[in-house]
Order: structure tokens, then C-alpha cells, then sequence
């Protein structure tokens, strides 16, 4: 399968756009999609547990939702992840020297909060929104996430797969983890408790897992590091390869490949929540999120 379709795909929605560029920002369609998917994913959620909390208590909930509260939540999901990872590698978060993606997450869940009416989640909005996810989840693991890793400035770090790996998944999953720790989501006070990843089988959320394994399969792709490089030439030889060294395949094309990837794997988490495929099996206690 030819992946030409894909690549220019991600060409034409990763270039700046209108009004942005008026002002000298580079934001993207992409970017636009990806902000507006969360604020109203997150928006459905919420929903969905103030009703869950009615049902099970017969109660409305004692605190009112407060939009800075929602905000918090939305920021913390984004940008919490790098607050905790930018310390320990050395390098400053983006929404320290940027207003833009900040300003930018609180103006669209502005805007989803006062839309009258939303749908609730259900496998025919999901599962096309699932494409989208494997493409927007793509560009933060392989175009946003490897560059300041390989990039160091210390030697070390710059050629250790195991801080690309470990970037990988605190940034992506670091957000939802404290979130979860204090249940910003949740339609009650805010209160300190196990967040979803410790719990039974949480380790298995497809978030967890495909952070790394897909920005490690970018790396070994594209040679990001010597290890990946070294790996990659070693994979060719076990399965018959000449033993000649193995060319990398270029950025566009391996991020267009994890994206399909991606895709995949979203779509199968949808399908299993929603009760498509799984429905009587071992797979029932595993929580594929």
C-alpha cells in the first residue's frame, strides 16, 4: 500500500493557516482538530458522569461545575505531561515561553461549553472519530515529542532510547494520570484518589502502551538514534536480510505509517467499548482506553 495519499495529507494539515498566520503563529488544521476533539471529548465525559452520579445517588451533585475548574482539567491533560518530564531533561515547557496553545485550549472549550447540546458518545460518531484520533495522536509522538529528546544537548540523553521512550509516555498519559489523581473530571469536589492507570488491568490502556511502542517504532524507522539504527540492522539480519546496513525510511513516510497504525488500534479500542467485537471473553476485564 502505497502511503503518498497519506503524506500529503499531513502536508496539507500541518500548514499554518488563517487568522493565525496574520499574527505570526504557526497553527495548523491539524492543531485545530486535535484542540477542538479533546474540549468536546472531554465535555462528553463530563456529562456522562454527572449523569452516571444522578442515577447512582438520586442527587444532584453538590459543587457546580465551574468553568476555571474545566479549564484547569483541559490544560493539566494537555500540557501536564511536559511539566513533569521538561524538569527532568532539562528543558523548558512550551506553555512557558507560548501563550498560543494555552490561549488556544481555553478559547475552544469556551466555545464547545456554550454549544447548547452535545451528542453522547456512541460507536457511529466514535469510530470515524477514531481515524482522526491515530492522526493527531501521530504528530505528537513522532514530530513533537522525539525532536527535543535527539536534539539534547547532553550526549547521553540525546542517544538514549530509553528517555525517548520514557518522554513518550509521560508526556502523552501525564495530563490524564493527574487528573484522574484528583478527579477533575469527576462531577464532585475535588478529592485525591487512584487514578485509572493503577488500577486492575489499567496498565493496559491502549494510551499506556502505544505511547512508547509508537514512537519507538518511529525511531526505529527513521535511525532517530544509534540504538534504533543498530536494532533496526539487527531485526533485517534475523529475518534474512544480506546484512548490508539497512537505509532508514524518511519522517514523513514512517509518521504516515504510524498513523494508519494508530488508526488501527483506536478503532479497536472503540469497537471493544462499545461492544462490537470482545463481548464475552478475558478481554472484558482488560480496559482498552
Amino acid at each position: 500500500m502505497s502511503l503518498q495519499p497519506f503524506i500529503s495529507l499531513y502536508r496539507y494539515a500541518v500548514e499554518p493557516i488563517a487568522p493565525f498566520t496574520w499574527f505570526g503563529t504557526k497553527v495548523c488544521s491539524l492543531d485545530l482538530v486535535a484542540v477542538f476533539r479533546l474540549c468536546i471529548a472531554l465535555r462528553q465525559m463530563r456529562e456522562n458522569l454527572h449523569a452516571k452520579h444522578q442515577r447512582a445517588t438520586g442527587e444532584t451533585p453538590a459543587e457546580e461545575r465551574s468553568f476555571v475548574r474545566d479549564a484547569c482539567a483541559v490544560l493539566t491533560i494537555v500540557f501536564g505531561g511536559e511539566a513533569i518530564i521538561g524538569p527532568l531533561l532539562g528543558i523548558l515547557p512550551s506553555f512557558m515561553f507560548s501563550s498560543v496553545f494555552p490561549g488556544l485550549y481555553i478559547a475552544a472549550h469556551a466555545i464547545v461549553e456554550y454549544i447548547p447540546v452535545l451528542p453522547s458518545m456512541s460507536l457511529n460518531t466514535e469510530l470515524p472519530l477514531s481515524i482522526v484520533d491515530g492522526f493527531t495522536r501521530a504528530m505528537l509522538l513522532c514530530s513533537l515529542i522525539p525532536p527535543p529528546v535527539i536534539t539534547h544537548t547532553s550526549p547521553v540523553i540525546a542517544s538514549s532510547p530509553w528517555s525517548l521512550l520514557l518522554s513518550s509516555l509521560v508526556i502523552t498519559n501525564g495530563g490524564f494520570f493527574i487528573t484522574n489523581m484528583f478527579s477533575f473530571i469527576e462531577p464532585t469536589p475535588l478529592t485525591l484518589t487512584t487514578p485509572d492507570e493503577l488500577k486492575p488491568y489499567g496498565w493496559t490502556a491502549t494510551d499506556i502502551w502505544s505511547a512508547p511502542l509508537i514512537t519507538g517504532l518511529y525511531a526505529l524507522l527513521t535511525h532517530a538514534q544509534p540504538f534504533w539504527a543498530e536494532f533496526h540492522g539487527t531485526i533485517s539480519t534475523v529475518l534474512g536480510g544480506t546484512g548490508n546496513k539497512v537505509e532508514p525510511m524518511d519522517p514523513e513516510s514512517a509518521r504516515a505509517l504510524c498513523a494508519l497504525i494508530l488508526a488501527g488500534m483506536f478503532s479497536t479500542r472503540t469497537a471493544k467499548n462499545f461492544g462490537l467485537i470482545w463481548k464475552k471473553s478475558i478481554a472484558e476485564k482488560i480496559k482498552i482506553q
